[in-house]
Protein backbone atom coordinates (compact mmCIF):
# COMPACT_ATOMS: atom_id res chain seq x y z
CA UNK A 1 0.00 0.00 0.00
CA UNK A 2 0.75 3.33 -0.73
CA UNK A 3 1.53 6.26 2.06
CA UNK A 4 0.45 9.91 1.13
CA UNK A 5 1.93 12.06 3.75
CA UNK A 6 -0.07 15.41 4.41
CA UNK A 7 1.88 18.23 5.49
CA UNK A 8 -0.04 20.49 7.88
CA UNK A 9 0.07 23.12 5.44
CA UNK A 10 -1.28 21.45 2.49
CA UNK A 11 -5.03 20.31 3.81
CA UNK A 12 -6.87 19.90 0.73
CA UNK A 13 -8.13 16.69 -0.82
CA UNK A 14 -7.46 17.99 -4.48
CA UNK A 15 -3.99 18.85 -3.41
CA UNK A 16 -1.80 16.52 -5.75
CA UNK A 17 -0.64 13.82 -3.83
CA UNK A 18 -4.10 13.36 -2.64
CA UNK A 19 -6.08 13.84 -5.93
CA UNK A 20 -5.79 10.63 -7.00
CA UNK A 21 -5.40 8.61 -3.96
CA UNK A 22 -7.78 6.28 -3.11
CA UNK A 23 -9.03 3.97 0.39
CA UNK A 24 -8.06 0.81 -1.26
CA UNK A 25 -4.82 1.99 -2.61
CA UNK A 26 -3.61 4.28 -0.23
CA UNK A 27 -2.96 5.27 3.22
CA UNK A 28 -2.32 8.41 4.75
CA UNK A 29 0.06 9.50 7.18
CA UNK A 30 -0.07 12.88 9.18
CA UNK A 31 2.61 13.66 11.99
CA UNK A 32 2.45 16.43 15.20
CA UNK A 33 5.68 17.25 15.71
CA UNK A 34 6.35 17.88 19.38
CA UNK A 35 9.84 19.77 18.11
CA UNK A 36 8.40 22.16 16.22
CA UNK A 37 5.25 22.54 18.89
CA UNK A 38 7.68 23.33 21.93
CA UNK A 39 10.68 25.39 19.49
CA UNK A 40 9.13 28.37 19.37
CA UNK A 41 6.95 31.48 21.12
CA UNK A 42 3.79 30.65 18.91
CA UNK A 43 0.70 33.16 18.64
CA UNK A 44 -1.89 30.42 20.63
CA UNK A 45 -4.19 31.17 17.91
CA UNK A 46 -1.70 30.22 14.64
CA UNK A 47 -0.60 27.02 16.88
CA UNK A 48 -4.77 25.90 17.71
CA UNK A 49 -5.34 26.87 13.80
CA UNK A 50 -2.02 23.95 12.45
CA UNK A 51 -3.60 21.46 14.72
CA UNK A 52 -7.66 21.26 14.70
CA UNK A 53 -7.14 21.92 11.00
CA UNK A 54 -4.87 18.92 10.63
CA UNK A 55 -7.08 16.85 12.74
CA UNK A 56 -10.45 17.79 11.59
CA UNK A 57 -8.92 16.76 7.51
CA UNK A 58 -8.02 13.67 9.24
CA UNK A 59 -11.51 13.38 10.11
CA UNK A 60 -12.98 13.72 6.86
CA UNK A 61 -10.38 11.17 5.33
CA UNK A 62 -11.35 9.02 7.61
CA UNK A 63 -15.12 9.44 7.07
CA UNK A 64 -14.04 8.87 3.09
CA UNK A 65 -12.79 5.57 3.65
CA UNK A 66 -9.10 6.27 4.34
CA UNK A 67 -7.10 4.74 7.03
CA UNK A 68 -5.42 7.60 8.38
CA UNK A 69 -2.12 7.40 10.58
CA UNK A 70 -1.93 10.62 13.03
CA UNK A 71 0.82 10.61 14.65
CA UNK A 72 2.05 12.43 17.18
CA UNK A 73 6.24 12.07 17.53
CA UNK A 74 9.05 14.03 18.75
CA UNK A 75 9.91 14.94 15.39
CA UNK A 76 8.87 14.94 11.50
CA UNK A 77 11.27 12.23 10.43
CA UNK A 78 10.98 9.98 13.56
CA UNK A 79 6.94 10.32 13.39
CA UNK A 80 7.93 9.05 9.70
CA UNK A 81 10.33 6.23 10.74
CA UNK A 82 8.33 5.11 12.94
CA UNK A 83 5.03 4.64 10.30
CA UNK A 84 7.15 3.02 7.95
CA UNK A 85 8.47 0.48 10.53
CA UNK A 86 4.78 -0.25 11.48
CA UNK A 87 3.53 -0.26 7.75
CA UNK A 88 6.21 -1.33 5.46
CA UNK A 89 4.50 1.02 2.88
CA UNK A 90 5.41 0.29 -0.69
CA UNK A 91 5.98 3.94 -1.36
CA UNK A 92 5.32 7.49 0.88
CA UNK A 93 4.86 10.31 -1.53
CA UNK A 94 3.70 13.67 -1.04
CA UNK A 95 2.96 16.75 -2.52
CA UNK A 96 6.05 18.88 -3.06
CA UNK A 97 6.49 20.77 0.50
CA UNK A 98 6.39 24.42 1.31
CA UNK A 99 9.09 24.53 3.34
CA UNK A 100 12.83 24.31 1.89
CA UNK A 101 13.71 22.80 4.91
CA UNK A 102 10.59 19.74 4.55
CA UNK A 103 12.06 19.56 0.87
CA UNK A 104 15.58 18.68 2.19
CA UNK A 105 13.80 16.00 4.89
CA UNK A 106 11.59 14.37 2.12
CA UNK A 107 15.20 14.00 0.14
CA UNK A 108 16.65 12.67 2.77
CA UNK A 109 14.21 9.96 3.63
CA UNK A 110 13.44 8.68 0.38
CA UNK A 111 9.57 10.33 0.03
CA UNK A 112 8.87 11.33 -3.82
CA UNK A 113 7.29 14.84 -4.27
CA UNK A 114 4.71 15.43 -6.94
CA UNK A 115 4.69 18.96 -8.27
CA UNK A 116 2.14 21.15 -6.38
CA UNK A 117 -0.89 22.91 -7.70
CA UNK A 118 -1.11 25.04 -4.46
CA UNK A 119 -0.02 27.78 -6.11
CA UNK A 120 -0.97 29.08 -9.97
CA UNK A 121 2.55 29.74 -10.49
CA UNK A 122 4.77 27.12 -10.17
CA UNK A 123 8.37 28.00 -9.96
CA UNK A 124 8.96 25.84 -13.27
CA UNK A 125 6.87 28.32 -14.89
CA UNK A 126 7.86 31.05 -13.27
CA UNK A 127 11.63 30.09 -15.05
CA UNK A 128 9.68 31.21 -18.17
CA UNK A 129 8.85 34.60 -16.94
CA UNK A 130 12.27 35.18 -15.43
CA UNK A 131 13.96 33.58 -18.46
CA UNK A 132 14.59 36.98 -20.75
CA UNK A 133 15.19 39.21 -17.45
CA UNK A 134 17.76 40.81 -15.80
CA UNK A 135 15.73 41.78 -12.72
CA UNK A 136 12.09 41.39 -11.67
CA UNK A 137 9.22 43.34 -10.52
CA UNK A 138 6.46 42.10 -9.33
CA UNK A 139 3.90 44.74 -11.91
CA UNK A 140 5.28 42.65 -14.95
CA UNK A 141 4.93 39.28 -13.50
CA UNK A 142 1.41 40.41 -12.37
CA UNK A 143 0.71 41.52 -15.83
CA UNK A 144 2.22 38.04 -17.30
CA UNK A 145 -0.11 36.40 -14.66
CA UNK A 146 -2.93 37.56 -15.77
CA UNK A 147 -2.88 37.40 -19.21
CA UNK A 148 -1.77 33.67 -19.20
CA UNK A 149 -4.51 32.24 -16.37
CA UNK A 150 -7.24 35.47 -18.50
CA UNK A 151 -8.82 37.24 -14.61
CA UNK A 152 -9.83 40.09 -15.87
CA UNK A 153 -9.46 39.63 -19.92
CA UNK A 154 -11.03 40.89 -23.06
CA UNK A 155 -9.71 39.60 -26.24
CA UNK A 156 -6.19 39.52 -24.92
CA UNK A 157 -6.50 43.18 -22.91
CA UNK A 158 -7.15 44.10 -19.52
CA UNK A 159 -10.68 44.74 -18.42
CA UNK A 160 -11.73 48.53 -18.05
CA UNK A 161 -8.81 49.52 -20.42
CA UNK A 162 -5.88 49.38 -17.52
CA UNK A 163 -3.80 46.88 -15.19
CA UNK A 164 -4.41 48.40 -12.02
CA UNK A 165 -6.41 50.99 -10.76
CA UNK A 166 -4.20 51.59 -7.50
CA UNK A 167 -5.29 55.14 -7.71
CA UNK A 168 -9.14 54.55 -6.81
CA UNK A 169 -7.47 52.44 -3.76
CA UNK A 170 -5.37 54.56 -1.82
CA UNK A 171 -8.35 56.38 -0.04
CA UNK A 172 -7.83 57.32 3.61
CA UNK A 173 -9.80 55.94 6.26
CA UNK A 174 -13.08 57.35 6.31
CA UNK A 175 -13.88 60.40 8.90
CA UNK A 176 -16.80 58.74 10.13
CA UNK A 177 -18.76 55.60 10.15
CA UNK A 178 -15.85 53.35 10.78
CA UNK A 179 -18.63 50.25 11.40
CA UNK A 180 -19.20 50.23 7.65
CA UNK A 181 -17.76 47.15 7.38
CA UNK A 182 -19.54 43.80 8.51
CA UNK A 183 -18.06 41.97 11.52
CA UNK A 184 -16.29 38.68 10.43
CA UNK A 185 -17.87 35.37 11.19
CA UNK A 186 -17.69 33.39 14.38
CA UNK A 187 -18.02 29.33 14.49
CA UNK A 188 -18.79 27.33 17.78
CA UNK A 189 -15.79 25.33 18.84
CA UNK A 190 -16.92 22.06 18.51
CA UNK A 191 -15.29 18.82 20.14
CA UNK A 192 -11.75 18.40 18.19
CA UNK A 193 -11.34 22.14 18.61
CA UNK A 194 -12.01 21.97 22.72
CA UNK A 195 -9.57 18.99 22.41
CA UNK A 196 -6.42 21.05 20.53
CA UNK A 197 -7.37 23.82 23.04
CA UNK A 198 -6.93 21.08 26.13
CA UNK A 199 -3.52 19.74 24.43
CA UNK A 200 -1.88 23.32 23.71
CA UNK A 201 -2.38 23.07 27.72
CA UNK A 202 -1.44 20.15 28.75
CA UNK A 203 1.97 20.36 26.02
CA UNK A 204 2.61 23.72 28.14
CA UNK A 205 2.83 22.13 31.71
CA UNK A 206 4.71 18.81 30.19
CA UNK A 207 7.37 21.37 28.53
CA UNK A 208 7.52 23.87 30.64
CA UNK A 209 11.37 25.14 29.85
CA UNK A 210 9.73 25.48 26.47
CA UNK A 211 8.73 28.66 25.11
CA UNK A 212 4.94 29.87 26.16
CA UNK A 213 2.49 30.40 23.64
CA UNK A 214 1.05 34.19 24.05
CA UNK A 215 -1.77 36.02 22.52
CA UNK A 216 -5.78 36.25 23.29
CA UNK A 217 -7.55 32.60 23.15
CA UNK A 218 -9.04 30.92 19.99
CA UNK A 219 -12.68 32.25 19.95
CA UNK A 220 -14.05 30.35 17.09
CA UNK A 221 -12.61 33.60 14.64
CA UNK A 222 -10.40 31.50 12.37
CA UNK A 223 -12.05 28.54 10.70
CA UNK A 224 -10.65 25.51 11.43
CA UNK A 225 -12.57 23.42 8.30
CA UNK A 226 -12.73 23.16 4.82
CA UNK A 227 -16.69 23.78 5.14
CA UNK A 228 -15.44 26.98 7.40
CA UNK A 229 -13.21 27.98 4.74
CA UNK A 230 -15.69 27.45 1.88
CA UNK A 231 -18.13 29.86 4.27
CA UNK A 232 -15.86 32.86 5.00
CA UNK A 233 -14.82 32.87 1.40
CA UNK A 234 -18.55 33.29 0.43
CA UNK A 235 -19.04 35.46 3.06
CA UNK A 236 -15.98 37.73 2.22
CA UNK A 237 -17.58 37.97 -1.84
CA UNK A 238 -21.04 38.70 -1.01
CA UNK A 239 -20.61 40.78 1.64
CA UNK A 240 -17.60 42.76 1.76
CA UNK A 241 -15.30 42.78 -1.21
CA UNK A 242 -17.54 45.45 -2.93
CA UNK A 243 -15.76 47.73 -0.31
CA UNK A 244 -12.33 46.30 -0.41
CA UNK A 245 -10.89 48.18 -2.90
CA UNK A 246 -10.98 52.11 -1.67
CA UNK A 247 -9.33 51.99 1.82
CA UNK A 248 -7.66 48.72 1.52
CA UNK A 249 -4.37 50.60 2.72
CA UNK A 250 -6.48 52.12 5.32
CA UNK A 251 -5.57 51.70 9.36
CA UNK A 252 -7.91 52.52 11.95
CA UNK A 253 -7.94 52.26 15.80
CA UNK A 254 -11.65 51.38 16.17
CA UNK A 255 -11.60 48.50 13.19
CA UNK A 256 -8.90 45.75 13.18
CA UNK A 257 -10.40 44.32 9.80
CA UNK A 258 -11.64 47.07 7.63
CA UNK A 259 -12.68 45.34 4.11
CA UNK A 260 -9.93 42.64 3.91
CA UNK A 261 -10.86 38.86 3.26
CA UNK A 262 -8.79 37.18 6.08
CA UNK A 263 -8.48 34.45 3.83
CA UNK A 264 -5.16 33.94 3.60
CA UNK A 265 -4.43 31.46 6.66
CA UNK A 266 -7.04 29.86 4.74
CA UNK A 267 -4.94 29.78 1.45
CA UNK A 268 -1.51 29.28 3.66
CA UNK A 269 -2.99 25.63 5.10
CA UNK A 270 -4.68 24.39 1.99
CA UNK A 271 -8.13 25.01 3.51
CA UNK A 272 -8.63 27.13 0.14
CA UNK A 273 -6.88 27.04 -3.22
CA UNK A 274 -5.67 30.21 -5.00
CA UNK A 275 -8.23 29.12 -8.35
CA UNK A 276 -10.68 28.86 -5.60
CA UNK A 277 -10.64 32.30 -4.49
CA UNK A 278 -9.95 33.91 -7.55
CA UNK A 279 -12.68 32.10 -9.58
CA UNK A 280 -15.22 33.30 -6.88
CA UNK A 281 -14.14 36.89 -7.14
CA UNK A 282 -14.55 36.92 -11.30
CA UNK A 283 -17.75 35.05 -10.76
CA UNK A 284 -19.01 38.06 -9.09
CA UNK A 285 -17.63 40.92 -10.94
CA UNK A 286 -19.05 39.39 -14.15
CA UNK A 287 -22.50 39.30 -12.48
CA UNK A 288 -22.16 42.98 -11.67
CA UNK A 289 -21.80 42.61 -7.96
CA UNK A 290 -18.39 43.94 -7.74
CA UNK A 291 -16.95 47.20 -9.09
CA UNK A 292 -13.13 46.94 -11.09
CA UNK A 293 -11.03 48.49 -8.85
CA UNK A 294 -11.79 46.18 -5.51
CA UNK A 295 -11.83 43.44 -7.62
CA UNK A 296 -8.70 44.21 -9.50
CA UNK A 297 -7.19 45.05 -6.37
CA UNK A 298 -8.17 41.63 -4.46
CA UNK A 299 -7.03 39.38 -7.42
CA UNK A 300 -3.79 41.21 -8.09
CA UNK A 301 -3.24 40.39 -4.14
CA UNK A 302 -3.21 36.73 -5.02
CA UNK A 303 -2.41 36.19 -8.47
CA UNK A 304 0.39 38.66 -8.35
CA UNK A 305 1.94 39.67 -4.93
CA UNK A 306 1.23 36.21 -3.33
CA UNK A 307 2.53 33.91 -6.29
CA UNK A 308 5.58 36.35 -6.42
CA UNK A 309 6.63 36.12 -3.17
CA UNK A 310 6.32 32.57 -3.20
CA UNK A 311 8.65 32.40 -6.14
CA UNK A 312 11.08 34.53 -4.66
CA UNK A 313 11.29 32.25 -1.75
CA UNK A 314 12.13 29.46 -4.32
CA UNK A 315 14.54 31.59 -6.66
CA UNK A 316 16.62 32.66 -3.63
CA UNK A 317 16.84 30.07 -1.17
CA UNK A 318 18.24 29.25 1.35
CA UNK A 319 20.84 32.37 1.12
CA UNK A 320 17.52 34.49 1.38
CA UNK A 321 17.00 34.20 4.84
CA UNK A 322 20.41 34.97 6.00
CA UNK A 323 20.77 38.22 3.81
CA UNK A 324 21.33 41.72 5.81
CA UNK A 325 22.41 44.10 3.18
CA UNK A 326 22.44 46.79 5.57
CA UNK A 327 24.81 45.03 8.44
CA UNK A 328 22.12 45.44 10.91
CA UNK A 329 22.22 43.99 14.43
CA UNK A 330 19.97 45.15 16.82
CA UNK A 331 18.17 42.61 18.97
CA UNK A 332 14.38 42.59 18.74
CA UNK A 333 12.93 45.51 21.64
CA UNK A 334 11.06 44.44 24.36
CA UNK A 335 8.47 46.37 22.52
CA UNK A 336 7.44 43.35 20.39
CA UNK A 337 7.39 40.81 23.03
CA UNK A 338 5.70 42.86 25.51
CA UNK A 339 2.15 43.39 23.65
CA UNK A 340 2.01 46.99 22.50
CA UNK A 341 3.27 49.13 26.12
CA UNK A 342 4.54 51.91 24.39
CA UNK A 343 3.70 55.15 23.98
CA UNK A 344 3.26 55.19 20.24
CA UNK A 345 -0.01 54.80 19.37
CA UNK A 346 0.43 53.37 15.97
CA UNK A 347 2.56 50.75 17.30
CA UNK A 348 0.32 49.82 20.25
CA UNK A 349 -3.00 49.87 18.39
CA UNK A 350 -1.56 47.38 16.06
CA UNK A 351 0.54 44.88 18.19
CA UNK A 352 -2.94 44.46 20.09
CA UNK A 353 -4.49 43.61 17.44
CA UNK A 354 -1.93 41.29 16.44
CA UNK A 355 -2.13 40.15 20.11
CA UNK A 356 -6.03 40.03 20.02
CA UNK A 357 -6.53 38.45 16.55
CA UNK A 358 -2.94 36.86 15.07
CA UNK A 359 -3.67 39.00 12.20
CA UNK A 360 -2.79 42.48 11.06
CA UNK A 361 -3.55 43.45 7.05
CA UNK A 362 -0.48 44.55 4.88
CA UNK A 363 0.10 47.81 5.26
CA UNK A 364 0.47 47.88 8.61
CA UNK A 365 3.00 44.76 8.50
CA UNK A 366 4.54 47.13 5.90
CA UNK A 367 4.36 50.53 6.76
CA UNK A 368 4.26 50.47 10.45
CA UNK A 369 5.84 47.29 11.87
CA UNK A 370 8.21 46.72 8.86
CA UNK A 371 9.15 50.10 8.53
CA UNK A 372 10.08 50.47 12.42
CA UNK A 373 12.23 47.49 12.06
CA UNK A 374 14.06 49.12 9.38
CA UNK A 375 14.39 52.42 10.73
CA UNK A 376 15.55 50.72 13.88
CA UNK A 377 17.68 48.41 12.70
CA UNK A 378 16.20 45.09 13.79
CA UNK A 379 17.81 42.02 12.92
CA UNK A 380 15.98 40.42 9.64
CA UNK A 381 16.83 37.33 10.79
CA UNK A 382 15.05 37.85 14.55
CA UNK A 383 12.24 39.93 13.23
CA UNK A 384 11.46 37.29 10.48
CA UNK A 385 11.30 34.86 13.24
CA UNK A 386 8.83 37.43 15.40
CA UNK A 387 6.60 37.93 11.95
CA UNK A 388 6.39 33.99 11.91
CA UNK A 389 5.51 32.85 15.54
CA UNK A 390 3.01 35.74 15.49
CA UNK A 391 0.38 35.83 12.51
CA UNK A 392 -2.30 33.61 11.64
CA UNK A 393 -1.07 33.31 8.22
CA UNK A 394 2.59 33.07 8.70
CA UNK A 395 5.16 30.33 6.82
CA UNK A 396 8.87 30.43 6.24
CA UNK A 397 7.83 31.27 2.37
CA UNK A 398 5.61 34.16 3.26
CA UNK A 399 7.48 36.11 6.10
CA UNK A 400 11.36 35.55 4.27
CA UNK A 401 9.96 37.40 1.26
CA UNK A 402 8.07 39.98 2.80
CA UNK A 403 10.23 40.89 5.60
CA UNK A 404 14.03 40.32 3.93
CA UNK A 405 13.05 41.44 0.94
CA UNK A 406 10.34 43.87 1.29
CA UNK A 407 10.04 45.24 4.80
CA UNK A 408 13.79 45.78 5.10
CA UNK A 409 15.86 45.74 2.58
CA UNK A 410 17.69 42.97 3.57
CA UNK A 411 18.32 41.34 -0.07
CA UNK A 412 19.45 44.65 -1.41
CA UNK A 413 17.12 45.69 -3.66
CA UNK A 414 16.57 42.76 -5.40
CA UNK A 415 12.82 42.39 -4.67
CA UNK A 416 11.97 45.69 -3.96
CA UNK A 417 13.41 48.60 -5.74
CA UNK A 418 13.60 50.72 -2.74
CA UNK A 419 13.55 50.78 1.19
CA UNK A 420 10.18 51.38 2.23
CA UNK A 421 10.57 54.09 4.67
CA UNK A 422 7.99 56.70 6.07
CA UNK A 423 7.91 59.34 8.76
CA UNK A 424 4.80 60.30 11.02
CA UNK A 425 3.38 61.81 7.81
CA UNK A 426 2.58 58.59 6.18
CA UNK A 427 0.96 57.27 8.92
CA UNK A 428 -1.36 60.20 9.61
CA UNK A 429 -2.73 60.68 6.32
CA UNK A 430 -3.52 56.58 6.04
CA UNK A 431 -5.00 56.13 9.60
CA UNK A 432 -5.81 57.78 12.67
CA UNK A 433 -3.40 56.87 14.86
CA UNK A 434 -2.08 60.14 15.32
CA UNK A 435 -4.51 61.59 17.38
CA UNK A 436 -4.25 61.31 20.56
CA UNK A 437 -0.66 60.25 20.14
CA UNK A 438 1.85 61.44 22.79
CA UNK A 439 4.40 61.63 20.30
CA UNK A 440 4.13 64.99 17.49
CA UNK A 441 4.34 63.04 13.79
CA UNK A 442 5.04 66.59 12.90
CA UNK A 443 8.43 67.33 14.85
CA UNK A 444 11.78 65.97 14.13
CA UNK A 445 13.67 66.77 17.25
CA UNK A 446 12.23 67.54 21.02
CA UNK A 447 11.09 64.76 23.66
CA UNK A 448 7.97 64.40 22.08
CA UNK A 449 9.06 64.20 18.44
CA UNK A 450 7.74 61.44 16.71
CA UNK A 451 10.03 57.95 16.77
CA UNK A 452 8.78 57.54 12.82
CA UNK A 453 9.66 61.14 11.86
CA UNK A 454 13.29 61.13 13.78
CA UNK A 455 14.12 57.81 12.52
CA UNK A 456 13.04 58.40 8.87
CA UNK A 457 15.96 61.70 8.35
CA UNK A 458 17.80 59.76 10.50
CA UNK A 459 18.00 56.59 8.38
CA UNK A 460 18.47 58.91 5.47
CA UNK A 461 21.71 60.48 6.63
CA UNK A 462 22.96 57.74 8.01
CA UNK A 463 22.38 55.66 4.63
CA UNK A 464 22.66 58.78 2.08
CA UNK A 465 25.85 57.19 -0.27
CA UNK A 466 23.85 53.87 -0.51
CA UNK A 467 20.76 55.49 -1.67
CA UNK A 468 21.38 58.93 -2.89
CA UNK A 469 21.88 57.60 -6.54
CA UNK A 470 18.60 55.57 -6.11
CA UNK A 471 15.98 57.29 -8.30
CA UNK A 472 13.22 56.64 -6.03
CA UNK A 473 14.73 57.63 -2.84
CA UNK A 474 17.36 60.53 -3.85
CA UNK A 475 15.00 63.31 -3.78
CA UNK A 476 14.74 62.58 -0.13
CA UNK A 477 18.11 61.83 0.55
CA UNK A 478 19.26 65.58 -0.81
CA UNK A 479 16.80 66.79 1.21
CA UNK A 480 17.59 65.51 4.41
CA UNK A 481 21.04 66.79 3.54
CA UNK A 482 19.95 69.81 3.30
CA UNK A 483 18.57 69.81 7.12
CA UNK A 484 19.96 72.56 9.17
CA UNK A 485 19.08 70.09 12.57
CA UNK A 486 20.85 67.07 11.07
CA UNK A 487 22.68 66.95 14.16
CA UNK A 488 19.85 67.42 16.12
CA UNK A 489 17.81 64.77 14.19
CA UNK A 490 20.76 62.03 14.64
CA UNK A 491 21.24 63.13 18.67
CA UNK A 492 17.49 62.24 19.21
CA UNK A 493 17.75 59.62 17.25
CA UNK A 494 20.19 57.87 19.54
CA UNK A 495 18.01 58.70 21.86
CA UNK A 496 14.93 57.33 21.14
CA UNK A 497 17.16 53.52 20.28
CA UNK A 498 18.16 53.78 23.92
CA UNK A 499 14.56 53.93 25.35
CA UNK A 500 13.20 51.15 22.68
CA UNK A 501 15.70 48.90 23.82
CA UNK A 502 14.94 50.02 27.46
CA UNK A 503 11.27 49.30 27.17
CA UNK A 504 10.48 53.13 27.62
CA UNK A 505 9.56 54.53 24.37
Amino acid sequence: MITVLVFGDQLHRAMTAMATAHPSTHRVLMVEAHDKITSRRWHVQRLFLYLSAMRHFAQELRLEGFEVDYRSASSMRSGISAHREEHSPSEVIATEPNSYNARVLCASLNIATVRSNQFLCHPSDFSTFSAQRKSFKMEDFYRWQRSRLGYLMHEGKPVGGQWNFDHDNREPPPKNDHDRWPAPLLSDLDDIDTEVLAHLQHVGELHETAPKHWGLAPDGLWATTRAGAVERLNFFVENVLAMFGPHEDAMLSDNWHLAHSLLSPYLNIGLLLPHEVVDAVQKAFDAGRIPINSAEGFIRQIIGWREYVWNMYWLFMPAYRDMNELGVDRSLPPLFREGGKTQMRCMKVTLDAIHDYSWAHHIQRLMVLGNFALLTGITPREFTNWMWDSFIDAAEWVMVPNVVGMSLYADGGRMATKPYISGGAYIDKMSDYCKGCFYDRKKRVGDDACPFTTLYWDFLLRHDEKFVKNPRVSRQVYAARKLNDGAEIQKRARDVLLMLDDGQL
